[in-house]
């Protein structure tokens, strides 16, 4: 069976949606006859066709990415050209592009749509949008999405229920048992006692928002990631008189950055919109037994982090109440130790990116 996966960007750009598409790409490419390949487009520059691991990989020339999309004529070249070679196609949503295409070329083939989040940032454009998604679920054999609360909260997700199945996102349990302990050591002696947040830094992850909860916690912060906000926030750094406190980290390889969930005293996710529609970081620090601060946005991150049971859950945009979940977990050695231990058993159970993979095998077997 060949199976065209169609995202926005594809690894090595960094980002949710694109790792969980790299995930169901390798794990199941040449497995019981699937022979998978990814249509996406270049962050900026010409077309470009490659194998990464693999898997060939088609990306569609683009003029950069503004407000989250790719601008591209050359997709809509690629897709027309590429549609009728595949048996499946499995379209990653938000990617209005997307929903262009099969609106103006529609595949033969079989269609599932995994629907990441609705759209958030572009609500104005949303009413342009509109049609596009409603005729892409319409076609939709099936819908797969990550967790129930994006069913309940997605006013699209209401009109196509019956056809939508949750398989929440998953990771490699294995990568999570083992670390480098000499490592763990090395990452203490630099930066003592931290609070870690991993992530790219963009307008909905909150993290000036962490930042300023740091006045009122008495350790340091680490944030691992990189983005258009970074500016801005090393700037709040600075007039907060924290900068001895806050560390920035470029995005690192897996090993490290295990390393640093099993050094750090509490992961915090402190997410400000829907577009965090899941938080794959937040079972990622769970894998390694880490009690966790999500934000309640009516998504998967307070599905994820059950409030009270691996963490705790607080309103977004709240500063005060971050420094307050932060204190009381930092404070008590046992509350963190049982969070961290459910956080840990909660993974094992729910979010194992084997059982990840057999799911959404079993759906394009179905379809």
């Amino acid at each position: 069976m060949k199976i065209l996966q169609i995202s926005k960007l594809y690894y090595p750009w960094i980002g949710g949606v694109e790792k969980v598409v790299q995930q169901i790409t390798e794990g199941l490419n040449g497995k019981n006859d699937f022979e998978i390949e990814v249509l996406c487009c270049q962050s900026k520059g010409k077309r470009k066709e490659e194998i990464i691991n693999k898997v060939n990989v088609w990306r569609a020339s683009s003029f950069g990415v503004f407000w989250g999309m790719p601008i591209s004529f050359d997709f809509l070249r690629l897709f027309k050209k590429l549609k009728d070679k595949y048996t499946l196609i499995n379209f990653h949503h938000p990617f209005p592009l997307g929903d262009l295409v099969i609106f103006l070329f529609p595949p033969k083939a079989k269609l599932i749509v995994h629907y990441h989040s609705d759209i958030v940032r572009q609500r104005i454009l949303e009413i342009f949008f509109k049609p596009l998604i409603l005729n892409t679920l319409k076609r939709a054999n099936k819908i797969i999405v990550s967790n129930p609360n994006l069913i309940k909260n997605s006013l699209y997700l209401q009109r196509f229920h019956e056809k939508c199945e949750v398989i929440p996102f998953g990771v490699d349990l294995s990568k999570f048992e083992k670390y480098d302990e000499k490592e763990v050591e090395n990452i203490k002696k630099q930066y003592g006692n931290f609070v870690l947040f991993v992530g790219r830094l963009n307008y909905y992850k909150g993290v000036e928002y962490l930042i300023e909860a740091m006045k009122g916690v008495n350790v340091n912060l680490v944030i691992i990631g990189q983005g258009p906000e970074k500016k801005n926030l090393e700037f709040r750094i600075k007039n907060l008189g924290l900068k001895n406190r806050i560390f920035f980290l470029p995005p690192t390889e897996e090993e490290n950055l295990i390393s640093f969930y099993q050094t750090a005293k509490v992961f915090v996710l402190p997410s400000v919109f829907k577009s965090e529609a899941f938080g794959i970081v937040l079972i990622e620090a769970m894998a390694c037994g880490k009690p966790i601060i999500s934000t309640e946005l009516g998504t998967g991150t307070s599905w994820v982090n059950v409030d009270e049971q691996t963490g705790f859950v607080v309103p977004p945009k709240n500063s005060q109440a971050l420094a307050q979940a932060m204190r009381e977990i930092l404070e008590d050695r046992n509350l963190a130790k049982e969070f961290g231990k459910n956080a840990k058993e909660r993974v094992e159970k729910e979010f194992s990116l084997e059982r990840m993979l057999k799911e959404t095998e079993k759906i394009y077997k179905s379809a």
